[in-house]
Protein backbone atom coordinates (compact mmCIF):
# COMPACT_ATOMS: atom_id res chain seq x y z
CA UNK A 1 0.00 0.00 0.00
CA UNK A 2 1.21 3.44 -0.80
CA UNK A 3 2.14 5.92 1.21
CA UNK A 4 -0.20 7.87 0.18
CA UNK A 5 -2.99 6.01 0.56
CA UNK A 6 -1.96 5.03 4.13
CA UNK A 7 -1.94 8.46 5.24
CA UNK A 8 -5.48 8.92 4.35
CA UNK A 9 -7.58 9.51 7.72
CA UNK A 10 -10.57 8.45 6.10
CA UNK A 11 -9.52 5.07 5.02
CA UNK A 12 -12.06 2.47 5.07
CA UNK A 13 -10.49 -0.40 7.24
CA UNK A 14 -12.77 -3.06 6.30
CA UNK A 15 -11.16 -2.63 2.91
CA UNK A 16 -8.11 -4.50 1.79
CA UNK A 17 -5.49 -3.97 -0.39
CA UNK A 18 -6.76 -3.67 -4.11
CA UNK A 19 -5.07 -6.48 -6.18
CA UNK A 20 -1.51 -5.75 -8.14
CA UNK A 21 -3.30 -7.02 -11.39
CA UNK A 22 -6.26 -7.72 -12.27
CA UNK A 23 -8.44 -8.79 -15.55
CA UNK A 24 -11.40 -6.90 -17.16
CA UNK A 25 -13.15 -8.32 -20.24
CA UNK A 26 -10.35 -10.81 -20.84
CA UNK A 27 -7.78 -7.76 -20.26
CA UNK A 28 -5.20 -7.44 -18.09
CA UNK A 29 -4.73 -4.18 -16.16
CA UNK A 30 -1.71 -3.65 -13.85
CA UNK A 31 -2.03 -1.35 -10.64
CA UNK A 32 -0.22 1.86 -11.12
CA UNK A 33 -0.80 3.19 -7.53
CA UNK A 34 -3.20 3.07 -4.87
CA UNK A 35 -4.75 6.54 -4.73
CA UNK A 36 -5.53 8.81 -1.96
CA UNK A 37 -9.25 8.22 -2.13
CA UNK A 38 -11.91 7.84 -4.52
CA UNK A 39 -14.47 10.26 -5.27
CA UNK A 40 -15.01 11.25 -1.60
CA UNK A 41 -12.14 11.12 1.03
CA UNK A 42 -14.44 7.94 2.66
CA UNK A 43 -13.80 5.72 -0.29
CA UNK A 44 -10.39 4.00 -1.23
CA UNK A 45 -9.72 3.52 -4.43
CA UNK A 46 -6.46 2.16 -6.46
CA UNK A 47 -5.62 3.21 -10.22
CA UNK A 48 -4.74 0.44 -13.09
CA UNK A 49 -3.29 0.88 -16.48
CA UNK A 50 -3.26 -1.60 -19.11
CA UNK A 51 -0.73 -4.19 -18.76
CA UNK A 52 2.01 -3.78 -21.20
CA UNK A 53 0.67 -0.85 -22.77
CA UNK A 54 1.97 3.08 -23.07
CA UNK A 55 -0.54 4.81 -21.73
CA UNK A 56 -0.40 9.24 -21.73
CA UNK A 57 -1.99 9.06 -18.28
CA UNK A 58 -1.12 5.58 -16.94
CA UNK A 59 2.60 6.53 -17.47
CA UNK A 60 2.44 10.25 -15.95
CA UNK A 61 5.84 11.30 -14.35
CA UNK A 62 5.10 12.81 -11.13
CA UNK A 63 7.62 15.86 -10.63
CA UNK A 64 6.26 17.48 -8.38
CA UNK A 65 3.50 15.78 -5.22
CA UNK A 66 1.13 17.74 -3.39
CA UNK A 67 1.29 16.67 0.93
CA UNK A 68 -0.10 13.33 -0.47
CA UNK A 69 -0.46 11.81 -3.95
CA UNK A 70 -3.42 11.84 -6.65
CA UNK A 71 -7.27 10.93 -5.94
CA UNK A 72 -9.62 9.25 -8.16
CA UNK A 73 -11.41 12.74 -8.83
CA UNK A 74 -7.79 14.22 -10.09
CA UNK A 75 -7.24 11.57 -12.58
CA UNK A 76 -10.29 11.96 -14.07
CA UNK A 77 -9.59 15.95 -14.51
CA UNK A 78 -6.73 14.89 -15.96
CA UNK A 79 -8.54 12.57 -18.47
CA UNK A 80 -10.70 14.85 -19.36
CA UNK A 81 -8.48 18.02 -19.61
CA UNK A 82 -6.32 16.21 -22.46
CA UNK A 83 -9.00 14.68 -24.01
CA UNK A 84 -9.71 18.36 -24.74
CA UNK A 85 -6.40 19.68 -25.63
CA UNK A 86 -5.59 16.73 -27.72
CA UNK A 87 -7.09 17.94 -30.69
CA UNK A 88 -5.58 20.98 -31.23
CA UNK A 89 -2.08 21.63 -32.84
CA UNK A 90 -1.42 25.41 -31.62
CA UNK A 91 -0.92 25.51 -27.91
CA UNK A 92 -4.34 24.54 -26.18
CA UNK A 93 -5.35 24.48 -22.41
CA UNK A 94 -8.21 22.84 -20.40
CA UNK A 95 -8.79 24.34 -16.70
CA UNK A 96 -10.97 21.52 -15.64
CA UNK A 97 -12.91 21.72 -12.04
CA UNK A 98 -15.25 18.02 -10.77
CA UNK A 99 -15.21 17.13 -14.43
CA UNK A 100 -16.31 19.72 -16.23
CA UNK A 101 -14.13 21.89 -18.08
CA UNK A 102 -14.42 26.10 -16.44
CA UNK A 103 -12.54 26.84 -19.45
CA UNK A 104 -10.46 26.39 -22.61
CA UNK A 105 -8.42 28.18 -25.36
CA UNK A 106 -6.10 28.33 -28.55
CA UNK A 107 -3.52 30.58 -28.64
CA UNK A 108 0.04 31.17 -29.59
CA UNK A 109 1.87 30.73 -26.65
CA UNK A 110 0.94 28.26 -23.51
CA UNK A 111 0.90 31.26 -21.26
CA UNK A 112 -2.23 33.39 -23.72
CA UNK A 113 -3.92 29.72 -23.73
CA UNK A 114 -3.98 28.87 -19.94
CA UNK A 115 -4.97 33.26 -19.09
CA UNK A 116 -8.18 32.71 -22.14
CA UNK A 117 -8.63 29.05 -20.50
CA UNK A 118 -8.74 30.07 -16.35
CA UNK A 119 -10.61 33.56 -17.20
CA UNK A 120 -13.07 31.96 -19.25
CA UNK A 121 -14.43 31.35 -15.59
CA UNK A 122 -11.62 32.29 -12.84
CA UNK A 123 -13.85 31.76 -10.02
CA UNK A 124 -14.42 28.16 -11.39
CA UNK A 125 -10.97 27.73 -11.96
CA UNK A 126 -10.10 27.84 -8.12
CA UNK A 127 -8.71 24.45 -7.33
CA UNK A 128 -8.97 23.26 -10.34
CA UNK A 129 -6.68 21.07 -12.82
CA UNK A 130 -5.41 22.12 -15.54
CA UNK A 131 -4.06 20.41 -18.51
CA UNK A 132 -1.49 21.79 -22.23
CA UNK A 133 -0.16 20.50 -24.85
CA UNK A 134 2.68 21.56 -25.47
CA UNK A 135 5.78 22.51 -23.11
CA UNK A 136 5.04 23.85 -19.77
CA UNK A 137 7.27 27.03 -19.69
CA UNK A 138 8.53 29.68 -16.78
CA UNK A 139 6.08 32.33 -17.83
CA UNK A 140 3.08 30.32 -17.71
CA UNK A 141 4.32 28.36 -14.80
CA UNK A 142 4.50 31.73 -12.67
CA UNK A 143 0.96 32.64 -13.70
CA UNK A 144 -0.32 29.63 -12.82
CA UNK A 145 1.04 30.06 -8.98
CA UNK A 146 -0.73 33.62 -8.76
CA UNK A 147 -3.98 31.14 -8.03
CA UNK A 148 -4.61 27.85 -6.11
CA UNK A 149 -4.44 24.94 -8.39
CA UNK A 150 -4.73 21.48 -7.52
CA UNK A 151 -3.03 19.77 -10.42
CA UNK A 152 -1.27 20.26 -13.81
CA UNK A 153 0.11 17.87 -16.33
CA UNK A 154 1.59 19.00 -19.61
CA UNK A 155 3.93 16.73 -22.20
CA UNK A 156 6.64 18.43 -21.16
CA UNK A 157 7.79 20.93 -17.70
CA UNK A 158 11.05 22.85 -18.48
CA UNK A 159 13.40 23.51 -15.48
CA UNK A 160 12.82 26.71 -15.11
CA UNK A 161 8.83 26.28 -14.67
CA UNK A 162 9.75 23.19 -12.00
CA UNK A 163 11.70 25.73 -10.29
CA UNK A 164 8.73 28.23 -10.13
CA UNK A 165 6.40 24.73 -8.50
CA UNK A 166 9.09 24.06 -6.04
CA UNK A 167 9.21 27.75 -4.62
CA UNK A 168 7.00 27.30 -1.87
CA UNK A 169 8.43 30.65 0.08
CA UNK A 170 7.53 32.85 -3.11
CA UNK A 171 4.05 30.92 -3.94
CA UNK A 172 2.53 30.25 -0.75
CA UNK A 173 -1.18 29.74 -1.62
CA UNK A 174 -0.10 26.81 -4.07
CA UNK A 175 3.07 24.77 -1.76
CA UNK A 176 1.37 21.82 -2.37
CA UNK A 177 0.41 22.07 -6.04
CA UNK A 178 0.80 18.59 -8.24
CA UNK A 179 2.75 18.76 -11.43
CA UNK A 180 2.66 15.92 -13.69
CA UNK A 181 4.25 14.72 -17.15
CA UNK A 182 1.84 13.02 -19.48
CA UNK A 183 2.73 10.49 -22.35
CA UNK A 184 2.24 11.66 -26.17
CA UNK A 185 -1.22 13.17 -26.55
CA UNK A 186 -1.46 11.82 -30.04
CA UNK A 187 -1.83 8.11 -28.38
CA UNK A 188 -5.32 8.94 -27.19
CA UNK A 189 -7.80 8.36 -29.90
CA UNK A 190 -9.27 11.38 -31.50
CA UNK A 191 -12.05 10.06 -34.53
CA UNK A 192 -13.83 7.47 -35.48
CA UNK A 193 -12.10 5.26 -37.87
CA UNK A 194 -8.58 5.73 -37.13
CA UNK A 195 -6.10 3.49 -36.32
CA UNK A 196 -4.55 3.13 -33.10
CA UNK A 197 -5.47 1.03 -29.86
CA UNK A 198 -9.12 1.87 -28.35
CA UNK A 199 -10.28 1.19 -25.05
CA UNK A 200 -13.92 0.64 -23.78
CA UNK A 201 -15.23 2.78 -21.40
CA UNK A 202 -16.47 0.74 -18.27
CA UNK A 203 -19.18 1.97 -16.42
CA UNK A 204 -20.24 0.03 -12.94
CA UNK A 205 -24.51 1.06 -11.71
CA UNK A 206 -25.12 0.88 -8.27
CA UNK A 207 -25.88 -3.20 -8.19
CA UNK A 208 -22.31 -4.05 -9.48
CA UNK A 209 -23.33 -4.47 -12.69
CA UNK A 210 -21.32 -3.13 -15.70
CA UNK A 211 -21.99 -1.58 -18.72
CA UNK A 212 -18.77 -1.80 -21.46
CA UNK A 213 -19.06 0.82 -24.66
CA UNK A 214 -16.71 1.98 -27.30
CA UNK A 215 -14.96 5.30 -26.23
CA UNK A 216 -16.73 8.78 -27.14
CA UNK A 217 -15.10 9.43 -30.79
CA UNK A 218 -15.64 12.38 -33.42
CA UNK A 219 -16.16 12.40 -37.10
CA UNK A 220 -15.07 16.21 -37.16
CA UNK A 221 -11.54 16.27 -38.34
CA UNK A 222 -11.44 20.01 -40.05
CA UNK A 223 -13.83 22.46 -41.08
CA UNK A 224 -14.41 20.70 -43.90
CA UNK A 225 -16.24 18.32 -42.34
CA UNK A 226 -18.85 21.29 -41.09
CA UNK A 227 -22.18 20.22 -42.82
CA UNK A 228 -25.17 23.17 -43.34
CA UNK A 229 -27.87 21.78 -41.51
CA UNK A 230 -30.86 20.59 -43.43
CA UNK A 231 -34.75 19.23 -42.00
CA UNK A 232 -37.85 17.83 -43.72
CA UNK A 233 -41.20 17.94 -42.54
CA UNK A 234 -44.72 18.14 -44.02
CA UNK A 235 -45.78 21.28 -43.61
CA UNK A 236 -42.41 23.03 -44.93
CA UNK A 237 -40.63 20.30 -46.90
CA UNK A 238 -37.15 20.34 -47.15
CA UNK A 239 -35.29 23.39 -45.61
CA UNK A 240 -31.69 24.08 -45.89
CA UNK A 241 -29.50 26.46 -43.76
CA UNK A 242 -28.37 29.50 -45.71
CA UNK A 243 -26.62 31.13 -43.47
CA UNK A 244 -22.57 30.70 -44.33
CA UNK A 245 -20.63 30.95 -41.41
CA UNK A 246 -17.08 33.08 -41.39
CA UNK A 247 -13.79 31.01 -41.65
CA UNK A 248 -13.28 32.10 -37.66
CA UNK A 249 -16.78 31.19 -37.04
CA UNK A 250 -16.11 27.50 -38.73
CA UNK A 251 -12.49 27.28 -37.03
CA UNK A 252 -14.03 28.28 -33.54
CA UNK A 253 -17.77 25.80 -34.11
CA UNK A 254 -14.73 23.18 -34.37
CA UNK A 255 -12.96 24.18 -31.25
CA UNK A 256 -16.30 24.05 -29.30
CA UNK A 257 -17.55 20.60 -30.68
CA UNK A 258 -13.92 19.31 -28.96
CA UNK A 259 -14.31 21.09 -25.76
CA UNK A 260 -18.06 19.73 -25.49
CA UNK A 261 -16.74 16.07 -25.75
CA UNK A 262 -15.74 16.75 -22.08
CA UNK A 263 -18.79 18.43 -21.10
CA UNK A 264 -21.28 16.40 -19.18
CA UNK A 265 -24.85 16.11 -20.71
CA UNK A 266 -27.03 18.25 -21.73
CA UNK A 267 -23.52 20.59 -22.49
CA UNK A 268 -23.64 23.82 -24.76
CA UNK A 269 -20.07 25.61 -25.11
CA UNK A 270 -19.91 29.41 -26.29
CA UNK A 271 -16.14 29.95 -28.27
CA UNK A 272 -15.34 33.36 -30.01
CA UNK A 273 -11.72 33.56 -31.51
CA UNK A 274 -10.32 30.12 -29.97
CA UNK A 275 -11.74 31.09 -26.42
CA UNK A 276 -14.21 29.59 -24.37
CA UNK A 277 -16.12 32.36 -23.09
CA UNK A 278 -18.80 30.09 -21.42
CA UNK A 279 -19.81 26.91 -20.59
CA UNK A 280 -23.39 25.29 -19.66
CA UNK A 281 -23.23 22.17 -18.28
CA UNK A 282 -25.29 19.31 -16.83
CA UNK A 283 -28.98 20.64 -16.98
CA UNK A 284 -31.78 18.33 -17.70
CA UNK A 285 -33.04 20.83 -20.65
CA UNK A 286 -31.13 22.08 -23.56
CA UNK A 287 -32.52 25.78 -23.24
CA UNK A 288 -31.61 25.44 -19.24
CA UNK A 289 -28.10 24.74 -20.09
CA UNK A 290 -27.93 27.68 -22.67
CA UNK A 291 -29.56 30.18 -20.81
CA UNK A 292 -26.89 29.26 -17.38
CA UNK A 293 -23.83 29.94 -19.97
CA UNK A 294 -25.38 33.37 -20.82
CA UNK A 295 -26.31 33.89 -17.29
CA UNK A 296 -22.33 33.06 -16.20
CA UNK A 297 -21.04 35.48 -18.88
CA UNK A 298 -23.30 38.23 -17.32
CA UNK A 299 -21.93 38.00 -14.61
CA UNK A 300 -18.54 37.48 -15.23
CA UNK A 301 -18.09 40.34 -17.81
CA UNK A 302 -20.79 42.94 -15.70
CA UNK A 303 -21.47 44.08 -19.09
CA UNK A 304 -17.97 44.97 -20.32
CA UNK A 305 -18.01 42.30 -23.06
CA UNK A 306 -20.88 41.14 -25.67
CA UNK A 307 -21.26 37.86 -26.93
CA UNK A 308 -21.54 39.11 -29.94
CA UNK A 309 -20.09 37.20 -33.03
CA UNK A 310 -19.84 34.39 -30.49
CA UNK A 311 -20.61 30.78 -31.81
CA UNK A 312 -22.03 27.85 -29.49
CA UNK A 313 -21.97 24.35 -29.94
CA UNK A 314 -25.05 21.72 -28.65
CA UNK A 315 -24.08 18.13 -27.39
CA UNK A 316 -27.80 16.81 -28.65
CA UNK A 317 -30.26 17.83 -31.28
CA UNK A 318 -32.42 21.12 -30.68
CA UNK A 319 -36.18 19.67 -30.35
CA UNK A 320 -37.67 23.23 -30.62
CA UNK A 321 -36.26 26.54 -32.06
CA UNK A 322 -35.95 28.21 -28.39
CA UNK A 323 -32.67 27.26 -28.01
CA UNK A 324 -31.77 28.56 -31.72
CA UNK A 325 -33.46 31.66 -30.52
CA UNK A 326 -32.06 32.05 -26.85
CA UNK A 327 -29.00 31.71 -28.51
CA UNK A 328 -29.31 34.29 -31.27
CA UNK A 329 -30.78 36.86 -28.55
CA UNK A 330 -27.36 36.67 -26.73
CA UNK A 331 -25.23 37.27 -29.97
CA UNK A 332 -24.13 33.79 -31.45
CA UNK A 333 -24.08 33.85 -34.97
CA UNK A 334 -23.02 30.77 -35.86
CA UNK A 335 -24.12 26.78 -33.99
CA UNK A 336 -23.75 23.29 -34.53
CA UNK A 337 -25.31 20.64 -32.92
CA UNK A 338 -26.22 17.04 -34.00
CA UNK A 339 -29.99 16.81 -36.43
CA UNK A 340 -32.41 14.17 -34.84
CA UNK A 341 -35.30 16.33 -34.11
CA UNK A 342 -38.87 15.76 -35.32
CA UNK A 343 -38.40 19.81 -35.72
CA UNK A 344 -35.63 19.75 -37.54
CA UNK A 345 -36.97 21.91 -40.42
CA UNK A 346 -38.61 23.83 -38.40
CA UNK A 347 -35.51 24.81 -36.37
CA UNK A 348 -33.02 25.48 -39.57
CA UNK A 349 -35.93 27.72 -40.83
CA UNK A 350 -36.06 30.09 -37.78
CA UNK A 351 -32.01 30.14 -37.63
CA UNK A 352 -32.21 31.49 -41.34
CA UNK A 353 -34.57 34.05 -40.30
CA UNK A 354 -32.08 35.24 -37.37
CA UNK A 355 -29.20 35.11 -39.29
CA UNK A 356 -27.72 32.29 -37.59
CA UNK A 357 -25.49 29.80 -39.56
CA UNK A 358 -26.56 26.57 -38.21
CA UNK A 359 -24.03 23.67 -39.14
CA UNK A 360 -25.35 19.30 -38.17
CA UNK A 361 -22.79 17.46 -36.71
CA UNK A 362 -22.61 13.57 -37.77
CA UNK A 363 -23.25 12.57 -34.13
CA UNK A 364 -24.55 13.42 -31.06
CA UNK A 365 -21.92 13.70 -28.08
CA UNK A 366 -23.82 13.21 -24.59
CA UNK A 367 -21.16 12.60 -22.07
CA UNK A 368 -23.04 11.31 -18.56
CA UNK A 369 -20.06 10.82 -16.48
Amino acid sequence: MSDALKRSTYLNKNIGDYSTEIEVNGSAYTKVDDLRYGTNPHQTAAFYKPAGASCPIGDMEVLKNGKSGLSQTNLEDISYALNIVKFFDEPACAVMKHVNPSGAATATTALDAYSKARDCDPRAAFGSTIALNVTLDEATAKEIMTSFVECVVAPEVTPEALAVFNDRETYKINSHIRILKSGNLNDIPKYLGEAGVRHNTIKTLCDGSIVMAEPLLTNIKSIADLKPASGTSKALGEVVSTVEATEQEKKDLVAAWYVNISVRSNGVIFVKNGEAISVGTGEQDRVGAIEQAIAKFKTKYEGEEEMEGSVMASDGFFPFADGVETAAAAGVTAIISPAGSIKDADVVKRANELGVALYHAPERIFSHH
